[in-house]
């Protein structure tokens, strides 16, 4: 985790959120307002994807997805659907569908939605008429808050907070897979896992332990930690999405005090 965490929750990314956010607040805030998300998730989302569209990839996507689908037998059946998706929603957005690049598995856009992807979630969030996940970040902020509202992102709720351990029962608790939350902060907190913040006893949470540079570290993540394991099945992936947001919110919000007193 200590290795990873430092190529996405970094001086760089962070100054990009802050600036991606600036140049889209009114999106965002409509995002939130719509799909319940906070800016800060989508944000460090799309940072994570593309680095605020900076790297899309360089792959046609058409080529990618049709090498995939017929000579890589192990997960060509998938690769077909995939491609099969691509050729529908070029068709319907009026794509020539040898012009988008993607990544070399055939993620498009600024999220990096794979096709059937787009064609579940993306939106055309400034009714334009056209999804476009590559040049629009309006559509590109709608299509991500609506793929978690639609994963299960529950507005207002935590999504992971720092735990203490003691004893060992805490040790067959570990979350080893990637799951919804199961056990009760109660129950959790019986067998010696204690949440460093505050959270209701009720809440459905599960322990995580990453390593950290002096150790291991214990979380707790709830059900939008979860939802963010949807866009990615890795525990890693969802904490670096979650402590970059955090990163780039505390940012943005000091800088958005700072303008405010300056124009006061």
């Amino acid at each position: 985790w200590h290795d990873y965490r430092t190529i996405f929750v970094n001086p760089k990314r962070i100054q990009g959120g802050v600036e991606f956010w600036w140049a889209n607040g009114a999106a965002l805030a409509k995002a939130e307002q719509v799909y319940g998300v906070p800016p800060e998730i989508v944000v460090a989302i799309i940072g994570v994807e593309t680095q605020y569209g900076s790297n899309m990839g360089k792959y046609r996507v058409l080529e990618a997805l049709s090498t995939l689908a017929f000579d890589y037998p192990r997960r060509a059946a998938y690769f077909r659907k995939e491609l099969e998706n691509y050729l529908l929603l070029t068709r319907a957005e009026g794509i020539d569908p040898l012009v988008p690049r993607g990544s070399y598995a055939g993620a498009m856009g600024l999220g990096q939605f794979m096709p059937s992807s787009f064609q579940s979630f993306a939106v055309d969030f400034d009714g334009d008429g056209h999804r476009d996940l590559w040049r629009n970040p309006c559509d590109a902020i709608g299509s991500v808050a609506h793929h978690f509202q639609k994963n299960g992102w529950r507005s207002g709720q935590p999504v992971a907070i720092p735990a203490s351990v003691s004893g060992t029962t805490y040790l067959a608790l570990i979350s080893r897979q990637v799951n919804p939350p199961q056990s009760s902060v109660a129950r959790l907190q019986s067998q010696g896992i204690i949440p460093e913040a505050p959270v209701g006893d009720a809440q459905s949470a599960m322990l995580l332990e990453l390593q950290g540079r002096d150790g291991s570290e214990y979380w707790l993540g709830f059900d939008n930690f979860y939802a963010i394991t949807r866009y990615n099945r890795s525990v890693l992936y969802a904490m670096a999405v979650y402590q970059l947001g955090q990163e780039i919110r505390e940012r943005y919000t000091r800088s958005s005090a700072g303008f405010t007193l300056e124009h006061s």
